[in-house]
């Protein structure tokens, strides 16, 4: 490519910004207002005699096309952490991944001070194999620092093809030195919806992201939790759900709210500011709901917990949020290139900003391990001692207590066990009979 000097490369950027410019001797006009922002003649100048330097004087020969793209990466990664530049081959993986199927190690990442934070590991993936936790930051892949790369740089460092290997350090607030893991890199197929049933009764749908498919989805497995037979509760976990498609989740909103705003965005764009609402009844009735969230729950779920949260459809429980509460658009650019750019924040129907905060709990439960005590067995009970009563219920002294049977998901999972007990509770409260008068 031939090289521009920086006169004409000025030049080029006054012609393309035509009447836009302004000098210091220009005259504004009447209708002033009505008029785009003018772009800065002097800081342009600047810019060209930048590109003209690094370009002649830079200590490598660097192709003028490749100097023009990063000056776009590098106008895009000051704004926010999620807005970007998407050369051809990360528009494709951004487009792979809103089907849930790509190459990589299964993280969800985000740029924090120059290194790269995990905001959750999606399930059954190698990272998460890997025991990679929410809240690591990555500081090292292979022998290259993080420090220093762009968010996509180091993404497209963490794919490659399946069957090859990548060294991640990370550092952990809980371990007093960086950790090193090697992770085998897979396809990754991400399952967006899993349900099962805890016990007769009681549902677990869990939302792994937000894919275009996923509302579809949520509507069959509820379909089946009640053709099954009568649902007393149900858990929806959104648990280091990083979030994905806004319309599937004001799909899977509206499949628990009858009727009401869920979601509302505003921008500086007309077209930006939109309204989501409730457009079918609740598909289970009111069936108490426990919607479990960690600082993993980003995005898309925190749109879904903040929803069922103003309207009182169900008890959020677990611990904040991670707090993104910003949109992004992918605007095509020529030659099959993009630009991801914040360009609205979302509020709750009750008007709350999710940014930088998240969604707080009704109910806060750290995820915990517990430890079953053994029963003491030399023990005495009244059905032990010689001669005891019968209750007139019939003689049952001899009967062992039969155990709950639960699933041994909700056996291993603290917060999801802790779920479990409060959905009985309400169907408790709800079903127990009015106490007799006198």
């Amino acid at each position: 490519m031939k090289r521009f000097n920086r006169h004409s490369l000025a030049i080029a950027l006054l012609i393309f910004a035509g009447s836009s410019f302004a000098t210091e001797s220009s005259e504004a006009p009447a209708d002033e207002e009505k008029l785009p922002p003018r772009l800065p003649l002097n800081e342009l100048r600047v810019f060209a005699e930048v590109f003209n330097r690094v370009s002649e004087a830079y200590v490598e020969e660097i192709d003028d096309r490749t100097l023009l793209e990063n000056a776009i990466k590098g106008m895009l990664s000051q704004l926010d952490p999620h807005s970007a530049y998407l050369d051809r081959e990360t528009f494709s993986d951004l487009q792979e991944n809103t089907t849930g199927n790509y190459g990589g190690l299964g993280l969800e990442v985000a740029m924090d001070s120059g290194f790269l934070r995990v905001v959750t590991p999606m399930d059954d993936t190698p990272a998460d194999r890997a025991g990679i936790e929410s809240g690591d930051m990555i500081l090292q892949l292979d022998d290259t620092p993080v420090k220093g790369m762009s968010l996509n740089d180091a993404i497209e460092t963490m794919r490659g093809e399946p069957g090859s290997e990548v060294k991640i350090t990370i550092a952990r607030e809980s371990e007093p030195i960086p950790l090193q893991l090697t992770l085998i890199r897979e396809v990754i197929q991400v399952a967006s919806v899993r349900k099962r049933l805890l016990e007769d009764g009681y549902g677990y749908l869990r939302i792994a992201q937000f894919q275009s498919g996923t509302g579809d989805e949520v509507e069959k497995a509820v379909a089946s939790f009640t053709e099954e037979g009568q649902l007393l509760g149900l858990v929806l976990d959104l648990r280091n759900n990083p979030g994905g498609v806004l319309q599937s989740a004001v799909q899977v909103s509206d499949i628990f709210i009858d009727k009401g705003l869920i979601v509302y965005t505003t921008g500086r764009l007309s077209n930006a500011d939109l309204r989501f609402s409730a457009t079918t009844p609740d598909s289970i009735g009111g069936v108490p709901m426990v919607v479990l969230v960690n600082e993993g729950s980003a995005s898309a779920s925190e749109i879904v917990a903040g929803a069922l949260q103003d309207h009182g459809r169900a008890v959020i429980m677990g611990v904040n949020t991670f707090g993104k509460g910003s949109v992004q658009t992918v605007l095509p650019l020529n030659n099959e290139k993009a630009i991801k750019l914040t360009t609205s924040l979302y509020f709750t129907p009750n008007g709350r900003s999710i940014q930088a905060e998240g969604i707080i709990p009704d109910i806060r439960v750290d995820r915990s391990k517990v430890t079953k005590l053994k029963s003491y067995p030399f023990r005495i009970k009244e059905r032990d001692l010689p001669k005891h009563l019968q209750n007139g219920n019939g003689d049952k002294s001899g009967e062992d207590e039969t155990p709950v049977k639960t699933t041994d998901l909700a056996n291993l999972d603290y917060q999801l066990n802790e779920a479990l007990t409060l959905l009985k509770g309400l169907n408790i409260l709800a079903t127990k009979p009015v106490q007799p008068q006198g």
